[in-house]
């Protein structure tokens, strides 16, 4: 059966259930379609032990702020909880178990088919998919020769059944940074590899959290903002003790920082090892891009996201850090009716983006659907005055 909608919005997340929410109080008609068995798949399945880098003040959904008691860096339960909690309030139309696996567009209208044969019609279509429902697995040599086991960072829960083992973790981003930590304090012999490089910054200065100040750097140019974290580096690098990794390359793409000193402290007092990139694994363990081999039991491929795009399929281009190309935040450049929310990443904090966004993406589809409605009304109006 054919189900026709003004709006739909796939993916509930927090992108998904603020851009729902956005339009609810514009009370459009719509409908969010949520792959996972909850809202909030992704957070119900990251690692235990995962703490929001931004506070709760700045990472709040539109319409509803955490609770008193919430910690002023939410854990994921606390972060899931109140997910929950803000689809209840605004009694947000989701639906779960509902996989889009194609859209298409004809005649003005937005077609989607989920995996289980469901079609739903929409004139707009916000995708709210983020990142992490597409994890990026590079390419290594040799992965089939590894008799140990293989996972991406998505895919890890916590500590349990890593103790006393011999553990690699690929890439320099914060989820890398957290796990290594945690598998070393939880008694895993643990080596970091790193290819590039990654700048570390504390999460607060003076119990300040370090995203209001990010904040206010955003709006500055983007060689003002180089040449303040270049400042902060060495200021950390005065008070702490010399850099232990590489400076990151410096690329269009949004390069989001290593937050906080744990891995740091750990990888200067010899904790954890730290190596340059993994060249290819070997029966054994892998083999790194200065020839020299270790075994290990397990590697962890921390090694980030791309953009949950799949089902676009070719109807739209990608931009050079694999998202939609976008006009106004939020707006296709390639298809009309088609919005994205959950797609900008920068040092503000990504939930605060999200809060923008969906108010956007809500304010564009309103005003589409008034002048459809005004033109259609008018019609016959100029029709009879000829």
């Amino acid at each position: 059966m054919l189900r026709p909608y003004d709006a739909l919005v796939i993916g509930a997340g927090p992108a998904g259930l603020a851009t729902s929410a956005a339009l609810s109080r514009e009370r459009v008609q719509h409908v969010v379609l949520e792959r996972g068995e909850q809202l909030g798949q992704t957070w119900a399945n990251l690692y235990d032990s995962l703490v929001l880098h931004t506070a709760k003040g700045l990472s709040a959904l539109p319409g509803l702020r955490f609770s008193r008691a919430t910690p002023l860096f939410p854990s994921r339960e606390d972060f899931l909880s109140y997910l929950h909690r803000y689809a209840d309030r605004f009694q947000l139309p989701v639906e779960t178990r509902a996989d889009v696996a194609s859209l298409s567009r004809a005649n003005g209208t937005w077609t989607a088919r989920t995996t289980a044969g469901v079609l739903v019609e929409a004139r707009s279509v916000v995708v709210a998919t983020g990142i992490v429902s597409n994890p990026y697995v590079p390419e290594i040599p040799g992965r089939q020769l590894f008799g140990g086991r293989v996972l991406h960072s998505v895919e890890y829960r916590r500590p349990d059944g890593f103790t006393g083992r011999r553990v690699l973790v690929v890439g320099a981003g914060n989820s890398a940074g957290e796990i290594s930590v945690e598998l070393a304090r939880g008694g895993a012999d643990v080596t970091l590899a790193v290819r590039t490089g990654a700048s570390v910054i504390p999460r607060e200065i003076a119990g300040i959290p370090i995203q209001y100040f990010a904040v206010v750097l955003a709006s500055l140019p983007m060689t003002v903002q180089r040449t303040v974290a270049a400042a902060m580096a060495a200021t950390s690098a005065f008070v702490r003790g010399s850099a232990v990794l590489p400076r990151p390359p410096v690329k269009s793409c949004p390069n989001v920082p290593l937050i906080g000193f744990h891995m740091a402290d750990l990888l200067r007092d010899g904790t954890i090892r730290l190596k340059g990139g993994l060249a290819e694994f070997t029966a054994g363990g892998v083999r790194f891009t200065d020839e020299s081999e270790q075994p290990f039991d397990a590697v962890i491929l921390a090694t980030g996201y791309r953009a949950a795009v799949g089902m676009m399929r070719n109807l739209i281009r990608l931009d050079e850090c694999g998202f939609g190309l976008r006009r106004d935040k939020v707006v296709s450049v390639d298809r009309p009716d088609l919005y994205f929310v959950g797609h900008n990443y920068d040092i503000r904090g990504g939930l605060l983006n999200i809060s923008r966004d969906a108010r956007l993406a809500a304010e564009r589809i309103t005003s589409t659907l008034r002048d459809r409605s005004r033109t259609s009304t008018e019609m016959p109006r100029r029709s009879n005055e000829r």
